[in-house]
């Protein structure tokens, strides 16, 4: 074979340039919520409910892109979807950061997890189709890489713009309108910032070729051809185009020659079963709320702002980190020995947390008859409760006018220690209602960084486990008679679980507390240690049609050793 030309190479290189842009603008996506959480709600009028829908889109936006990328990769090419993710990508920034009410920036949010969605799909379904066999695997890791990098770098920017609006608040002393200004511009500075790597992977996609495994079945032989030979030597391009033809004409046989047989048997129920119960409880562990609200868990814990966008990077950095362990290990140690290990470390990392939480709220009483008393003229100004205690205390109130709940909370250590709550002028003749009002003492900056560790353990176990493992695993598991279809549904499942558990978030915070939600979230993946431990075979080293056999109950054949 001759040594690949500099084109060739270069080729190569912008390939993987351009896919590590797609897994690094999905990471972006699920990461750069976090710390807007911080100001949106206090620039724009938003319910508990509203806020937790506005994290959930972009879950809900990429579960129903994922859906039909698959389709429309088929039928327009798996190039012009990468396009037109990135426009749709950058069109949602557009949107996000102009937004003054509910709707558009909920529509923004929705475009921005179709974007991520369709990138999911796409990009690798571009890698496997265009690599060599050389370098495919490494062009994979890479995507996946980029898209915990993605993660840190929105959580870096969050950093950034969160110091600079501190800076700018305590410079405004008490000037509302001048720290209303540094709110909002704070939040749309973080997304704003995030448009460019997708303008770039929107430029980039353009220069890519189209893959020439689309094109072959498409019937465009000698563009197929031309493609293969943008990314391979001659002898390489004119192997891999004999090998296309080999394989259409056996596919055809095979379809002439098979017998459907009924898709209720052994070896596809169970795989499918497991996989849809693996998705599931693969969300269920919390992972894209933890993600998507992490700075809002770290402040209740008791952290300023600063220390809690501090937390956020620390945390999603040891992402990215645990992530290439992961993907050093996952060949050597076995797919069911790390989802072992990333389950019960995540099972005890959440039961700390609750805990911890728990220690911290149960300090806490409920006021509400004497906060709702002081209501007069669907209006509030209740100064905090009188204490000898040095602590410092907060009190966080749960209300609402109409429908919809709000939370308000004031501390004993601010300039004007006194809740405000004016009429919602989109509801000026509702009554104002306390659903709750929580007053006790605030967490110390020991709890917060105790919280910190909790959720390092946590993200360090699912990036080792279920972060690197699961899908891997779950195509291994699936029948090839049923993958494709299999998949979508368990994929389905999977981002609806996601976008349910992110949109309750907040609601159930507010009324029972974190320490419930970490609580749910332990019990879950206990469930899922369980399925792991006692369900899932071990799949490393073995063919798929070994795996099969397994499901149709007979015992897994020799594993392939190194070089057979």
């Amino acid at each position: 074979m001759t040594a690949p030309t500099p084109n060739i190479v270069r080729y190569g290189r912008l390939v993987i340039f351009v896919a590590g842009l797609g897994g690094l603008l999905y990471g972006i996506d699920v990461g750069i919520i976090a710390a807007a959480l911080l100001y949106l709600n206090k620039t724009i009028n938003l319910s508990v409910e509203q806020t937790s829908v506005i994290v959930a889109a972009v879950l809900g936006g990429g579960m129903c892109s994922s859906l039909v990328a698959g389709v429309l990769a088929d039928w327009l090419g798996r190039k012009k979807m990468m396009i037109i993710s990135g426009l749709l990508f950058v069109l949602s920034v557009g949107l996000i950061v102009v937004s003054q009410g509910f709707l558009p920036l909920f529509l923004g949010r929705l475009l921005q997890g179709i974007s991520g969605g369709v990138i999911a799909v796409v990009v690798p379904l571009y890698l496997a189709e265009c690599l060599a066999a050389s370098n495919r695997g490494r062009g994979t890791a890479i995507f996946q890489f980029m898209l915990t990098f993605g993660i840190v770098i929105a959580a870096t920017v969050g950093w950034f713009y969160t110091r600079q609006a501190e800076a700018a608040i305590a410079a405004a002393a008490g000037n509302t309108t001048l720290i209303v200004a540094a709110e909002n511009h704070a939040w749309r500075g973080m997304f704003l910032a995030i448009v460019y790597p997708g303008i770039i992977f929107f430029l980039g996609s353009f220069f890519l070729s189209e893959t020439p495994r689309w094109l072959f079945r498409r019937g465009k032989q000698e563009q197929a051809l031309a493609a293969l030979r943008r990314s391979s030597t001659e002898d390489e391009a004119q192997l891999q185009m004999r090998e296309m033809q080999a394989l259409a004409l056996e596919n055809q046989r095979q379809a002439e020659a098979r017998t459907t047989g009924s898709l209720l048997q052994r070896r596809y129920v169970i795989p499918f079963i497991l996989a849809c119960v693996i998705l599931g409880l693969n969300q269920t562990t919390g992972i894209n709320s933890v993600l998507g609200f992490l700075v809002i868990i770290l402040k209740q814990a008791g952290m300023s702002p600063a220390h809690a966008t501090s937390g956020d990077v620390v945390v999603k950095v040891l992402q990215c980190v645990m992530t290439l362990v992961g993907i050093a290990l996952v060949d050597r140690k076995g797919r069911r020995f790390l989802l072992k290990m990333g389950t019960g470390g995540i099972v005890i990392a959440l039961a700390a947390g609750a805990i911890i939480f728990h220690a911290s709220e149960s300090q806490r009483v409920d006021i509400r008859d004497r906060i709702q008393s002081a209501v007069h003229g669907n209006s509030l100004d209740a100064p905090l409760p009188s204490t000898q205690a040095s602590t410092s205390t907060v009190l966080t109130v749960l209300y609402s006018y109409g429908k919809g709940d709000k939370l308000a909370t004031v501390l004993s250590s601010d300039n004007d220690p006194v809740l405000h709550i004016q009429p919602d002028p989109t509801a000026p003749n509702a009554p104002l209602v306390i659903e709750r009002a929580l007053y006790g003492p605030v967490p110390t900056e020991t709890t917060g960084w105790l919280v910190t560790g909790c959720l390092c353990l946590f993200i360090a176990s699912y990036a080792l486990g279920p972060g690197v493992v699961v899908w891997l695993m779950l195509s291994e598991l699936m029948p090839t008679r049923i993958r494709s279809v299999g998949m979508g549904i368990a994929l389905l499942l999977n981002q609806g679980v996601s976008t349910l558990i992110a949109a309750v978030f907040l609601p159930v915070v507010g009324k029972y507390g974190y320490y419930a939600m970490f609580a749910f979230w332990a019990i879950c993946t206990l469930l899922y240690f369980s399925t792991a431990a006692f369900f899932v075979p071990e799949t490393k080293g073995k063919t798929l049609e070994e795996i099969e056999q397994h499901f149709e109950g007979k015992t897994l054949g020799t594993t392939i050793t190194e070089g057979a």
